[in-house]
């Protein structure tokens, strides 16, 4: 199955974000939403997006195609339902479209003929601007999971003090030294070649992503 993330209703309060791409490019946790979706699913996806932004962000369809609406986050049971989902299904919550099934992704089917499955369990769903921030806390620590499980973290080196390790995950190439990581109140996330410069204090949850740099004597908290 061909798998889509478009933006729906939500484009417009997403704004200004959503000017220069697609609502699945928000970044919310450590990944964003695409690169949620695509672990979930195991697939690589494409958007339906504006015309202006296809460009760089392009749609790819096929036969049969699964359109997802990007402002919703996945997790284990929606990811379920998704991957279940038929070409002539449509997954709703409520009245709200999650997702539904296409052969022609450019053009919106009737809704009304596909069959109905209402998705019955909770998820995260990014709806305004502020819920970027707001769930971001939440966001980070199911993407930790999502990220680091069955994994083993690169050692972290002697000279930093450390509160709970077994929160603190270290792609290769990471480096911190002589700084205080504190992940008792959330997990600690260096992603890979990224950077912890001296005298730097941390607590969790705290994400720093690939090849980013935190300077000398920041507080993060």
């Amino acid at each position: 199955m061909n798998y889509i993330l478009f933006d729906g209703n939500m484009r417009k309060s997403l704004l200004p974000f959503t000017f220069t791409r697609p609502v699945a490019e928000i970044r919310i946790g450590i990944l964003t939403i695409r690169e949620k979706w695509e672990k979930y699913l195991k697939s690589e996806i494409s958007y339906k997006t504006e015309e202006y932004l296809r460009g760089k962000f392009p749609l790819k369809a096929e036969s049969e195609n699964i359109l997802i609406n990007a402002s919703y986050l996945p997790n284990d049971l929606l990811a379920d339902q998704v991957l279940k989902l038929k070409v002539d299904e449509v997954l709703k919550e409520g009245e709200e479209i999650v997702a539904y099934g296409s052969k022609r992704p450019d053009n919106i089917p009737e809704l009304s003929k596909l069959k109905e499955v209402q998705f019955q369990g909770s998820c995260l769903r990014v709806k305004n601007t502020w819920d970027i921030f707001s769930k971001n806390d939440e966001a980070l620590a199911a993407d930790f999971e999502l990220i680091t499980k069955g994994r083993k973290s690169e050692p972290i080196p002697d000279t930093n003090r450390i509160i709970a390790p077994e929160n603190i995950f270290l792609e290769k190439g990471a480096k911190v030294e002589y700084s205080i990581l504190n992940a008792s109140k959330g997990p600690i996330y260096l992603g890979r070649d990224s950077e912890v410069m001296e005298g730097n204090m941390i607590r969790g949850g705290f994400a720093l992503c690939e090849k980013a740099v935190v300077k000398m004597g920041a507080k993060i908290y």
